[in-house]
């Protein structure tokens, strides 16, 4: 695409302090990031993605490239909801392509995604992972917005994300919900539920151990909500939870990551502090 909407480009390293540092970074449009927020004075950025316009609009296409340098550790996240307005005539498109280089890690956790009434909307992450990095990655969708109040009432949400793993692809998890063509709340969709949220764990720690006391976790979470945990076929987990409000799902996220970082790097994540 030769005009692009909004453009960010982000290269960390980690320097000869073991600080993950900026290497190089541009934006461009209706995209943009915040200067690095080092939390609870650790080593590990935070970086928060903005978008000026308080939304996607109608034919909107956003291109990210991140690559996450050898033993730099970052954290991506969004300043808010990502809203899509209503799209009469294209969708809102958004690509991001990810390099994550040996022993580095990254947290790519957005707030959740909100559909406004006949919006379309297609999303594609590629992660570039090598031997020895790791990856956190969450999504959240909600039901929509609408001004009568009418759940699902968007036209069209389409999630797609590739994990490769020296260059061999080991994860291909595509979501499409498209309520105008089909009813998506009964059973094999979101069998009476509203929300859906995903989490996606790679990286050689992710093991069968690992699952079960992300299980335990998760069974102290009180709610009404569905969850599973499926092993990948290299080095990786997938969590999918259904539930009927975004803050249960993001207390059964917030509840993985702590048992994460805790058999990972015996400590707990940071509080991103959004108000």
């Amino acid at each position: 695409m030769a005009d692009w909407t909004g453009i960010l480009e982000l290269d960390a390293r980690k320097d000869q302090q073991g600080k993950t540092v900026t290497d190089h970074v541009y934006f461009q449009g209706a995209f943009k990031v915040q200067r690095p927020i080092y939390h609870n004075r650790s080593n590990q950025p935070c970086y928060y993605l903005l978008n000026p316009g308080g939304g996607y609009l109608d034919g909107d296409t956003y291109r990210m490239r991140l690559t996450v340098g050898e033993g730099a550790k970052v954290t991506l996240t969004t300043q808010s909801a990502t809203k899509v307005y209503r799209t009469p005539t294209k969708y809102a498109y958004q690509e991001a392509e990810t390099w994550i280089k040996k022993g580095g890690h990254l947290e790519y956790l957005p707030d959740p995604l909100i559909a406004y009434r006949d919006a379309s909307y297609y999303q594609k992450n590629v992660f570039r992972m090598e031997k020895g990095s790791s990856l956190l990655y969450t999504d959240i969708l909600t039901p929509g917005w609408s001004p009568d109040g009418e759940k699902f009432s968007y036209e069209s949400l389409r999630l797609k994300n590739e994990i490769y793993l020296d260059d061999e692809l080991i994860v291909f998890d595509h979501i499409h919900l498209n309520p105008g063509e089909r009813p998506i709340s009964g059973l094999g969709f979101m069998e009476g539920y509203t929300h859906l949220g995903s989490f996606l764990i790679v990286g050689e720690q992710a093991d069968v151990d690992l699952q079960e006391k992300l299980y335990a976790a998760i069974e102290q979470e009180r709610g009404d909500f569905k969850a599973g945990i499926s092993m990948l076929t290299k080095g990786g987990l997938s969590i999918r939870v259904i539930a009927n409000a975004t803050q249960l799902i993001e207390r059964i996220f917030t509840a993985c990551l702590h048992t994460i970082y805790k058999e990972w790097f015996d400590t707990k994540p940071s509080f991103l502090r959004k108000y």
